[in-house]
């Protein structure tokens, strides 16, 4: 009798996941567009200031702006009012001896160094009675304070929010240099699969995953291309990864990847192109398929191009989860995202779990009132319910059970979603 292959070791979560991130390169290709219309792109360029921000010294509050030398006794001055002085107009200097008028936002006049807030003023005819002694500066924000002309403020790498768009226009920007979106091609296998709307046939079940999936990209901004359910057949799948090739970065697929008769994706890429198969030492989760697929050249480029392959497997949970852990970093990484490594936070665990796994689990939980951690009751790799009851994922080393009380490391969606 023969002795059976060994089997590979399982391939830690930070070692599969530094392979797949040491493969991606930031992708070709930039464009400019409008600054308003940038949300979620990624600078190809670093954002540099023309200006300083504020490009003058500016009002903090309401008030009088003054020169502290004037104010003759520390708690009392009356002094005449010159001039008012409006946010958005240009303030004459200010006389020797006189307060003026300012709002917030406005230009402090030059020869004033204080603004007196209004709630310690007095108006009096034409003058104003000061009743607080600023000291030199107090209530002015100075000009450069936020920004300094030639600055950089937005680095090559940045994902552009909300906030960002605002501080590149503070600067005057009014288009922006980014790389152009990443093209991924996703399809999905297997007879049984259903789309809702369509009569549940049985052994049949509803496709899930294309849902959940297409979200997923989507909110990464990707510019998608959905191949839908590919019959499990090899001829049908191997057409649709070459064409799939042709005019994406990326190829996804959910199931089929194992070794059964009717699992077809892996020899379809293994003939189109080359194939890794791993098993992650983690749960849920463990298959994992990498690889890529031959394609033309496109301009530029030698004549040995490809277009990554990425499969995950086929329960819902699983593909959820590998895709945030590791195909979310794989395609920012492509976008030429700096940052990709989502941010985990400490917090306490309100449960106790006391059988440990020798793989590293992700488990569902949520924050609950008192800022501790509950545990979904079921953490099966088909339950979805799972995702949308829970915050986030616990990231439990191999081989720890969690005792109630203790600290674990959290990573909530709000950053693997980002």
């Amino acid at each position: 009798m023969s002795t059976p292959t060994p089997r590979a070791p399982m391939l830690a979560t930070a070692e599969a996941l530094a392979t797949l991130l040491s493969a991606a390169s930031p992708i070709a290709g930039t464009e400019s567009i409008p600054t308003l219309d940038a949300l979620n792109r990624v600078l190809a360029a670093n954002v540099t200031s023309p200006l300083d921000v504020p490009p003058m010294n500016t009002s903090s509050m309401d008030g009088y702006a003054i020169r502290t030398a004037d104010l003759t006794v520390r708690d009392y001055s009356r002094l005449p009012v010159s001039q008012r002085i409006p946010a958005g107009h240009a303030p004459e200097p200010l006389k020797p001896g006189t307060a003026a008028r300012i709002f917030t936002g406005a230009t402090v006049p030059p020869g004033a160094d204080a603004i007196v807030m209004q709630e310690q003023t007095e108006a009096a005819d034409a003058d104003v009675v000061i009743l607080h002694s600023p000291e030199p500066g107090e209530w002015i924000t100075a000009q450069g304070a936020d920004i300094r002309s030639g600055s950089v403020i937005l680095p090559a790498g940045t994902r552009l929010t909300p906030q960002a768009l605002g501080l590149a226009a503070s600067v005057g920007c009014a288009e922006l240099v980014v790389r152009r979106r990443v093209k991924v091609a996703v399809f999905f296998t297997g007879d049984e699969l259903t789309m809702p709307g369509e009569p549940l046939k049985p052994g049949a079940i509803y496709n899930s995953n294309r849902f959940t999936l297409r979200g997923l990209l989507e909110k990464l901004g990707c510019e998608v291309t959905d191949y839908g359910i590919v019959a499990d057949r090899l001829d049908a799948t191997r057409a649709t990864l070459r064409e799939a090739a042709g005019a994406h970065d990326l190829i996804l697929t959910c199931g089929g990847v194992s070794v059964g008769e009717e699992d077809h994706v892996k020899p379809a890429v293994e003939a189109e192109g080359r194939l890794a198969m791993w098993q992650i030492a983690m749960k849920p989760g463990k298959p994992l398929a990498f690889g890529a697929v031959r394609r033309a050249a496109r301009h530029g480029e030698t004549s040995s191009a490809e277009t990554f392959f990425i499969g995950l497997p086929g329960n819902p949970v699983s593909s959820f989860a590998t895709f945030l852990l590791f195909v979310r970093p794989f395609i920012l990484s492509l976008a030429g995202v700096q940052a990709v490594a989502p941010r985990a936070l400490s917090l306490r665990a309100d449960f106790t779990q006391s059988k440990a796994d020798r793989r590293n689990e992700f488990l569902r939980a949520r924050i609950n009132p008192a800022g501790g951690l509950d545990l979904f009751p079921n953490q099966s790799s088909a339950v979805l319910t799972s995702t949308v009851w829970g915050d986030g994922l616990i990231d439990n080393p191999p081989n720890h059970a969690i005792s109630a009380g203790e600290t674990v490391r959290f990573i909530p969606f709000s950053e693997l979603l980002n």
